[in-house]
């Protein structure tokens, strides 16, 4: 089966990290005074916003990436493998001194975790180092905004002109980081790992934190939470009332969509509800339909190493939002691409290329209508 064409070869600006991951793989992890041998070793770019970026180049987008690195040796590799990979560095700003980003990750092959040490890059970026004329030719023609919450100076600055073009703006929410309220204040979309939204709303549980974070966020059409192993929930706001007054608890909603997923099956897979309005303890109520998502049950002996599968989703997602993919496939394909991630030691080596045929029933069917080009400045709509 041939792959479809790629959605409009859509053009997404990125703004983040990037760096360089010194990868090995060993038994168990060290304990204090320990000696052990690798079982594996690999050294290849990372970074949340390109590694995103570079699963969506492979997916067919055409990526951007605005960062800073350093004119090292370790800079040098940073922006030719993700050249290589189809991701424009133009817009890197390059320092003749100082060091750029790097970070050990000692992956655990009994408990399959990865333990991060990072080193930043320095000098570190600041806003006046991008000149307007930079900034408005990273942002023409662009479909998407994509943001990890890093560079918060000039990440805001590029945010706020893309807000003033109209161009959907994504965030990855990883963690609290200084700044990233105001991004997320600008954005369309939020991407969350699973501990992000009771941290950001202190509310009593993942469900209520979701409602909480849309009334707070106004213009945000969703938010997603991945859960690693469990999957993800999503809730996407409705732009219209429920056909029903009646409220529905949130908790107890999501309680009955777990009850709903197909545990026999390894693939991923997506429940979701109709529109309701959607209460939730005392924050408030929101209309909209919720989701919940499986991930891939990976065999045991073909899980290797889960670097940046979160980095994986992401990219997965930006490219379901130019190909204009319902929720009910976009989660099961971004698992799907994550899980392919997983498969091999580092945050890159397993991602698939859009000929890959494990996504072949995702993308198949990828209408003539969905692949037609956007406007510029069009916004992205996945209702």
């Amino acid at each position: 089966m041939s792959p479809p064409p790629s959605p409009f070869d859509s053009i997404v600006l990125g703004c983040g990290g990037a760096g360089l991951d010194l990868l090995v793989r060993v038994r168990r992890f060290p304990k204090p005074d320990d000696k052990m041998s690798t079982k594996a070793f690999k050294v290849q770019g990372g970074g949340n916003a390109a590694n995103a970026l570079t699963c969506a180049a492979r997916l067919g987008l055409k990526p951007r990436l605005i960062s800073k690195v350093a004119d090292d040796a370790q800079g040098k590799g940073i922006l030719e493998e993700l050249e290589a990979d189809g991701v424009d560095t133009s817009f890197f700003i390059v320092s003749k001194e100082g060091n750029s980003p790097f970070s050990y990750i000692i992956v655990d092959n009994e408990t399959k975790t990865r333990t991060c040490i990072l080193t930043p890059g320095y000098p570190p970026l600041i806003p006046d180092e991008l000149s307007q004329a930079s900034l408005a030719s990273s942002l023409d023609g662009a479909s998407l905004a994509c943001f990890d919450g890093r560079l918060c100076e000039t990440a805001l600055i590029v945010a706020k002109e893309a807000n003033r073009k109209n161009i959907p703006i994504v965030i990855d929410a990883e963690r609290k980081r200084e700044g990233l309220d105001d991004l997320l204040n600008l954005a369309s979309y939020a991407i969350c790992s699973a501990k992000f939204p009771q941290a950001w709303t202190e509310a009593p549980s993942m469900a209520t934190a979701l409602v909480s974070m849309l009334l707070r966020l106004p213009i945000m059409k969703f938010v997603v939470v991945t859960l690693g192993e469990d999957g993800c929930i999503m809730l996407e706001r409705s732009p219209s009332e429920a056909p029903d007054s009646e409220e529905t608890d949130v908790d107890e909603l999501l309680e009955s969509l777990k009850q709903r997923i197909p545990y026999n099956s390894a693939a991923p897979a997506c429940i979701s509800s109709s529109v309701m309005n959607l209460r939730a303890n005392e924050s408030g109520r929101v209309c909209g339909r919720l989701f919940v998502g499986t991930a891939e049950k990976i065999p045991s002996s073909e899980l290797v190493d889960t670097t940046g599968a979160g980095d994986a989703f992401i990219g997965a997602v930006l490219y379901a939002l130019c190909a204009h993919m319902p929720p009910e496939r976009m989660l099961p394909f971004a698992a799907q691409v994550a899980a392919c991630g997983c498969r091999g030691l580092g945050a890159r080596t397993g991602l698939p290329y859009r000929t890959d045929i494990r996504l072949a029933p995702f993308l198949h069917d990828i209408s003539q209508r969905e692949a037609a080009p956007a406007l510029p400045g069009s916004r992205i709509n996945t209702s």
